[in-house]
């Protein structure tokens, strides 16, 4: 029987000199179910043009600030809406923080102080030390998606950021459902997820950049594997 692998979309403006994006597509190309790759530049997202439909997958990647907010923000909102499987890392991971905040949370003017420093409402904003560059531990606490995939209570991490969720919007993102799954030494969110979703989690760190040939990171392969289900039961006839 001819295999046909899953279709993930890779959301973010590659850039080939950029480490971290070769690593995402390292990461991606020797998961279990190695998927079909698309990049999709975030200034080629319409939301009244673009086939999101297409996808078993979204990997919102690092790199920001994206070309286009609003594009990046249409593709998350779309896995979001219609439970398809999505993983954010770095940019990616603050950008979900955005786009939940608007579309869930009902902060419609939020925004991302990297792009908009002045705005009233900053779901994302400077971290106290910048983690760019540098490997820090990350606990996993328990009960959550990210326990069951890490099986483990303490991780470390590769990180490339300079921003992070605002901790005075954390108790209203919470009480809408975005569960903080990992986090710092001082309690700062590292992971988020939402538990009512197939997969759909976001990490500040970014793990398909400790990707190694035969050791693949766990989060990266439970993201593939969430994708290749759900192309699997879509070719089945099966919803989602």
């Amino acid at each position: 029987m001819v295999q046909h692998p899953a279709l993930i979309a890779v959301v973010g403006d590659r850039n080939p000199s950029y480490a971290v994006h070769v690593a995402t597509d390292r990461a991606l190309a020797h998961a279990e179910h190695a998927p079909e790759i698309e990049w999709l530049a975030t200034d080629d997202i319409e939301p009244r043009a673009t086939d999101l439909a297409r996808y078993a997958g979204f990997l919102v990647a690092p790199g920001s600030p994206y070309r286009s907010m609003d594009g990046a923000l249409h593709a998350i909102r779309y896995a979001r809406e219609h439970r398809v499987p999505l993983l954010g890392t770095c940019g990616g991971f603050q950008h979900l923080i955005v786009e939940f905040m608007r579309d869930v949370a009902g902060i419609t003017n939020a925004e991302h102080a990297e792009s908009n420093p002045g705005a009233a409402h900053l779901a994302v904003t400077a971290l106290a030390c910048s983690l760019a560059g540098q490997t820090h531990a990350v606990r996993i606490l328990a009960g959550t998606r990210a326990a069951a995939i890490y099986q483990m209570q303490e991780t470390l991490e590769p990180f490339f950021c300079s921003y992070g969720l605002n901790p005075d919007y954390r108790s209203l993102l919470e009480s809408h459902g975005l569960v903080i799954s990992g986090v710092g030494p001082e309690g700062e969110a590292r992971i988020v997820e939402l538990p009512s979703q197939p997969f759909f989690i976001g990490t500040l760190y970014v793990p398909q950049a400790r990707h190694e040939p035969g050791k693949p990171h766990p989060l990266v392969s439970a993201f593939v594997d969430a994708a290749h289900r759900r192309h699997a039961d879509a070719r089945a006839g099966r919803a989602a």
